[in-house]
């Protein structure tokens, strides 16, 4: 892994389009947290290019930063908050804490979105190639919608290949049970009772939102909870590693109610009577304004699993969320069928990948052709019925190759 600091004090590289954008690349975000906040407040922006998540991320892996900024006459915008990873050889210039995101939007100003029909223009895109130069072999913004709640996405423009994950939403609908009909309101309600009916006569249980003293021992029982998962499965545990361990804690302590936004909450359930203590069921949440991501979750499989009590957890937490302005429950990437169950809205989100060096416009081909490669896959029922059989065969679930490849 890669650690190198970032130059805090480098200046940044300018460079001028013929539309009127100066873009320029840092090496730091301190320089642009005003400018950078500002952008944030717009509602449909996502929660992972926020400063204060990407600022959790840069402050625990130490990558080399290269965030892009385009300005009219000194004012912001757009900010692309990148970082360069090397793999393999080949320096990659991607969305900060790209790894662990549900969905990517940038961050654009409500002035250039009215402008140029609101899209990165030719040449803002090359551009932002020249910027790079030097520091990256090309640039991967990985799922990004194209169009998101209405608004077609700025960063469209850019070439695309379809993500093999899409991501899956619950919409609020004013009143709940008219959020519950787009999923069949009275199968789920009999669900509903019928679990709760199990588990009060185990003894009763809580639905629990950790306080501050509560949240850390519970992202680690996360960590515990998934690590037998994955075992269980034979899949890389991604969340096995300290660094990505430290950053998440990190997230625990940012949120502010004043503006509805909570970097990372911790819920689940807690067992009363025969399992006095025990969490069968543990989610992590985050909310910017009226969206809820859920951006993991973990089951104990030996403790009551005839009462489905990650399901449980989705019903109160849903609930929950519907009394406090929330408009969208995101369920995020990975297409699972309890995912379905509850989604009434698919979303299709792509990469995009521009190359910058001759090293790049290969693995650009190849990017292109692996990732076209898994979605053709998943888009044929039969085909990816025998992997899934496959599968199978190996003891392997898809639930828990969907979780690998979400997390």
């Amino acid at each position: 892994m890669q650690t190198q600091k970032p130059d805090i004090a480098a200046m940044p590289v300018a460079a001028g389009t013929g539309d009127g954008v100066r873009v320029d690349i840092f090496d730091s975000m301190a320089p642009l947290e005003a400018e950078w906040r500002a952008l944030e407040r717009d509602n449909l922006a996502s929660l992972h290019q926020s400063y204060d998540w990407c600022a959790a991320w840069v402050e625990t892996f130490r990558y080399p930063l290269a965030i892009i900024r385009g300005s009219f006459d000194g004012r912001t915008a757009f900010i692309l908050p990148l970082e360069i990873i090397r793999t393999h050889g080949v320096r990659r210039a991607e969305f900060i804490g790209a790894r662990h995101s549900n969905i990517n939007t940038g961050l654009f100003s409500g002035e250039f979105l009215e402008t140029a029909e609101g899209c990165l223009s030719a040449s803002q895109q090359e551009e932002i190639v020249r910027a790079l130069r030097g520091r990256a072999d090309l640039m991967v913004l990985r799922n990004v919608p194209l169009e998101w709640r209405g608004r077609k996405s700025p960063l469209a423009s850019m070439p695309a290949v379809e993500n093999q994950n899409h991501a899956f939403q619950l919409p609020f609908l004013g009143a709940f049970e008219a959020t519950l009909k787009q999923v069949n309101a009275k199968r789920r309600r009999k669900k509903f009772k019928h679990q709760t009916r199990i588990l009060n006569d185990k003894g009763g249980y809580d639905y629990v939102i950790a306080a501050p003293d509560q949240r850390d021992a519970l992202l680690d029982l996360f960590f515990r909870q998934k690590a037998v998962r994955f075992e269980a499965a034979g899949l890389p545990d991604v969340f096995q590693d300290a660094p990505t361990q430290t950053v998440l804690h990190r997230l625990l302590e940012l949120g502010s109610e004043e503006q509805s936004y909570a970097a990372l909450e911790m819920h689940a359930l807690r067992l009363k009577g025969e399992h006095e203590g025990h969490i069968p069921a543990v989610a992590a949440l985050s909310r910017k304004g009226d969206h809820v991501i859920c951006q993991f979750a973990s089951i104990d499989e030996t403790l009551v699993p005839e009462a489905s009590p990650g399901e449980l957890l989705f019903w109160l937490m849903i609930e929950r969320f519907h009394r406090e302005g929330v408009a969208l429950f995101d369920f995020g990437i990975g297409d699972q069928t309890y995912k379905r169950s509850w989604c009434p809205m698919e979303t299709t989100q792509h990469d995009l990948i521009l190359p910058v060096s001759g090293i790049g416009y290969a693995a650009a081909f190849a990017q292109r052709g692996m990732t076209r490669a898994k979605a053709a896959i998943k888009a044929n029922p039969q085909f990816y019925g025998f992997v899934q059989r496959l599968r199978a065969r190996r003891g392997v679930s898809d639930t828990s190759v969907e979780e690998a490849e979400k997390d």
